[in-house]
């Protein structure tokens, strides 16, 4: 693809990653960094994209990593600490956060503990490795003796059911 083909779709796919930004979070703000880091993403990669696929799948799925991995950046903030079977910690309270912007947050922290609570245990552990406490895919393989390949479909597939789940409760 050429950065003009992607010049020609990336208004398409910025809004389609919004949209993605704003169910999961519930906000406008943390949706544009979802949206913006998504197009960065995306726009490394154009010259290897083709032409033929689906570009709008490609920015939601691209979309949805933004969102875990800001959910990520948020655990590893020195506002917020928790113990590992807690589930994700509570947001702390950010420098310039309005009181609204604080109840969203906390709104997302429980429908994200409740979509997590739903996973197998097994699922659990291994999303919980993964996501929140970011460990690599070798690391869990070499604490958990399973196979990178399994690893990445098991955290995969929680990934789907808590972002399905979290869609669920928000609406």
């Amino acid at each position: 693809m050429t950065q003009e083909e992607f010049e020609h779709i990336a208004p398409r796919l910025r809004e389609l990653m919004l949209s993605v930004g704003r169910s999961f979070f519930g906000n406008d703000d943390d949706a544009e960094d979802v949206a913006q880091e998504g197009l960065v993403a995306l726009l490394r990669f154009f010259d290897r994209m083709e032409p033929s696929i689906r570009h709008d799948a490609l920015a939601v799925r691209v979309a949805k990593h933004c969102c875990m991995d800001k959910v990520r950046k948020r655990k590893a903030s020195p506002f917020v600490t928790a113990p590992m079977n807690e589930g994700i910690s509570p947001p702390g309270r950010e420098v310039g956060a309005s009181p609204h912007e604080m109840l969203e947050a906390k709104e997302l922290h429980e429908a994200v503990n409740k979509a997590v609570k739903h996973l197998k245990p097994s699922e659990r552990r291994l999303f919980e490795m993964r996501q929140i406490e970011g460990l690599e895919l070798d690391e869990i393989a070499r604490l958990t003796q399973i196979a990178k390949p399994s690893i990445k479909s098991i955290v995969s597939a929680a990934r789907k059911k808590v972002f399905e789940e979290i869609k669920r409760l928000r609406t």
